[in-house]
Formats: structure tokens, C-alpha cells, sequence
């Protein structure tokens, strides 16, 4: 027997439009504004993420030198082959950013430039690649100690067990890491519409635990390297992300993909409704 809960009717709880400069989610649950834009000029990208970029790699962190910023802004070369996305609070205060660079043909991804990869590993065509970088959370959004600067919790190695995240729970809880999750969401929507398969990652290897303990299993593709600190590069198949969510975390992976949740062998006969549940979930199964 299957038990399949109803549709979530996600236009309720996320509105979307076209800016011509930039696109916007406004995801009404969790009370958060995701935007995507192209380039760097001066009316293409809020000038605020690139000062937010500043703040935790130039002067938090130290990474890069701050007297190579302008006006309290960090900038690169490939700022203007990238997709910035930006995660804003209500009253429009940004509180998040990352960016998907898809260099030109010839050009490299910003990782080959400081790392190596491992001899046996065959790059992907490049048109089909995106490397994520300059991922930063406002320091007032990080919900607790644990948290690394990136704003997502902090894990022990020693825990073997996944973190099986729930988004329609996860928004309730104090040490949420829906803000990271948010903006993975947009850029796996413009990936999936740009036709990019492969997403890239230079990362510590703290961070990419996390990532795999909520089910993106980035794999390494070379050793680590000093690159803006210890880091190693990193490769995610976004072809294999849907169902390898689905199989180990499979709230995030309907989240993720904007579809109901289906349980394919209920925990128990009894279904009960969850008060305060939006119209049409079936929230609980005992």
C-alpha cells in the first residue's frame, strides 16, 4: 500500500517574477527574498554583495587582502561570467550570497587556477559546468556557535548518522539552516534551466561534510590545496542529486524539487493532520 500526500500547492507559498536585470523568488514560509542576477556592473548586481563578500573574506577571514577592494567591495575576474544569488530578509536587508561562474569556452573555472585534480579524473564537457564560489552569510544570521561562517551547523566526523532535514519543520527551528538551502534551491532551478550538470566546489572539508550529512554528496576530484585556506576540490552530478535525495532525505529532496512527498511504505496506518498545517497537508504519520 502507498500512501501519497497531496500536492503542496507551492504557488501559495512561493511567488515569481521576472525583472528584467535579475529574477525573484519570495518564498512566503520562510519569509525570505531570493534573487539571481548576471554580471557586476553598476545597475546589473546590488553593489551590497559584493561589500557582504568583503566583510567575511577580506576582513572576517582574512582570505583575501583587503586593500585590493574597492570602495568596500571584493570583486574578480569572473564576476562577470557568474550568477550571483542573494537570499534577503522581508524588509529587504541581505543576509546571504553565492554565485555560479560558467567561464567561456577557453577559459578556466576558478578552481583549476589553484588546484589540482587526481590523474584519473576526466573533466566533464565545459558548457555542462558551473563552479560555486564566494558563498557568504551575514554574521547575524548565523544561528549559533556551531554554525561555520558560511551559516550552516557545524558537524562532528564522529557523526555517522545523515541529517534528515524536513524544510516544512526546518523553518520553525532556531539553528535553521534554510537560508543556505534556499539559495541552493535557486541556483539548482537556473542550472536545471541553463542545462548545467556539474557543479564544482573549492571547499574545506568541514563544509562538505555538512553538505553530504543533508545529502549533497560532492565527491573529490583532487587533493587539498591552499586556496584561499586548506581547501579540496570538489564535483556534484546534479543528475544524481534528485534521486539520491529522494533515497536518503527525502523531505529535502521534494523541497528541493517543488513536488509532494511520497512515502513508499508508511510508518504506521494511522494519518493525522498537523495543527496549523497549510490547507490540504497531511503532516504526520504515527
Amino acid at each position: 500500500m502507498e500512501y501519497v500526500f497531496p500536492a503542496l500547492d507551492y504557488k501559495a507559498f512561493l511567488s515569481r517574477a521576472e525583472f528584467g536585470s535579475h529574477e525573484e523568488t519570495v518564498d512566503h514560509v520562510n519569509r525570505q527574498i531570493f534573487r539571481s542576477y548576471q554580471g557586476q556592473k553598476p545597475g546589473e548586481v546590488p553593489h551590497e554583495l559584493f561589500k557582504l563578500r568583503y566583510d567575511v573574506y577580506c576582513i572576517e577571514r582574512a582570505f583575501l587582502n583587503a586593500d585590493d577592494a574597492v570602495d568596500g567591495m571584493e570583486f574578480d575576474d569572473f564576476d562577470d561570467r557568474s550568477t550571483h544569488f542573494a537570499a534577503f530578509t522581508m524588509d529587504e536587508t541581505l543576509i546571504g550570497t553565492v554565485r555560479l561562474v560558467t567561464p567561456r569556452p577557453l577559459q578556466p573555472f576558478p578552481f583549476q587556477l589553484h588546484c589540482t585534480t587526481f590523474p584519473d579524473f576526466r573533466m566533464p564537457t565545459h558548457h555542462q559546468c558551473g563552479e560555486i564560489s564566494r558563498l557568504a552569510v551575514k554574521r547575524t544570521h548565523r544561528r549559533r556557535r556551531a554554525d561555520s561562517v558560511l551559516g550552516i551547523p557545524g558537524f562532528s566526523p564522529l557523526r555517522a548518522q545523515p541529517l534528515v532535514l524536513n524544510p516544512d519543520l526546518e523553518r520553525r527551528s532556531s539553528n535553521s539552516p534554510m537560508l543556505l538551502l534556499g539559495m541552493y534551491r535557486e541556483m539548482y532551478r537556473h542550472s536545471r534551466a541553463k542545462g548545467i550538470r556539474y557543479w564544482f566546489a573549492a571547499m574545506e572539508r568541514s563544509l562538505a561534510y555538512s553538505l553530504e550529512k543533508m545529502g549533497f554528496r560532492f565527491r573529490a576530484i583532487g587533493p587539498v590545496s591552499d586556496y584561499y585556506g586548506e581547501v579540496t576540490p570538489y564535483l556534484l552530478d546534479l543528475g544524481a542529486l534528485a534521486p539520491e535525495l529522494a533515497a536518503s532525505n527525502p523531505p529535502l529532496g521534494a523541497w528541493m524539487e517543488e513536488k509532494p512527498l511520497v512515502f513508499a511504505k508508511p510508518r504506521s496506518k494511522h494519518v493525522r493532520v498537523r495543527t496549523g498545517a497549510p490547507k490540504g497537508l497531511l503532516a504526520d504519520i504515527d
